[in-house]
């Protein structure tokens, strides 16, 4: 019985053995049917699928506006803090008090890339980036600050 199975295991090895040096040889004969990335070689060239999430950023128009109203709701939906809402008063033309965003602090060390902050974002101030080569040497290298320097709300957005 055991000298059976024995040699019944070395068949099917010998047999996923081939099969996987069917598909090298295959290959080997139709070079252009690889599909295979050439990373880091073609870095230039790479194109990430639209539904990758590779980090958080905020988008900013030309006029260094951005749609985030500070109104904490991916602050809330994060999962572990990763994210951080730094809100200020601003006075409105018309004198009164109104809640704008001072400072978004994004700490990429601590995400898991779940992207229940885009979702639970109001206004799509913030999106899942292409960006996925984040190694660095300084830890404090991962924690980010948003929103540009002097940016501030685009009009419309409330």
């Amino acid at each position: 019985m055991f000298l059976k199975d024995y040699i019944v295991d070395i068949f099917r090895a010998t047999k996923s053995l081939l099969t996987g040096m069917k598909r090298t040889g295959y290959y080997f004969v139709h070079p252009k049917e690889i599909i295979t990335e050439q990373y880091p070689d073609n870095r230039d060239t790479l194109v990430m699928a639209d539904r990758f999430r590779g980090e958080v950023i905020m988008p900013h128009d030309e006029n260094r506006e951005h749609a985030c109203t500070g109104c904490t709701a991916c602050e809330l939906a994060c999962p572990n803090a990763t994210i951080k809402i730094v809100t200020k008063f601003d006075i409105t033309p018309e004198g009164k008090k109104k809640k704008a965003l001072d400072t978004f602090v994004y700490h990429l060390e601590l995400c898991t890339m779940c992207g229940l902050c885009v979702e639970a974002c109001p206004t799509d101030a913030i999106k899942m980036g292409q960006k996925f080569e984040h190694s660095v040497y300084d830890r404090s290298m991962l924690t980010k600050k948003l929103n540009l320097p002097g940016s501030k709300i685009r009009e419309g957005i409330e």
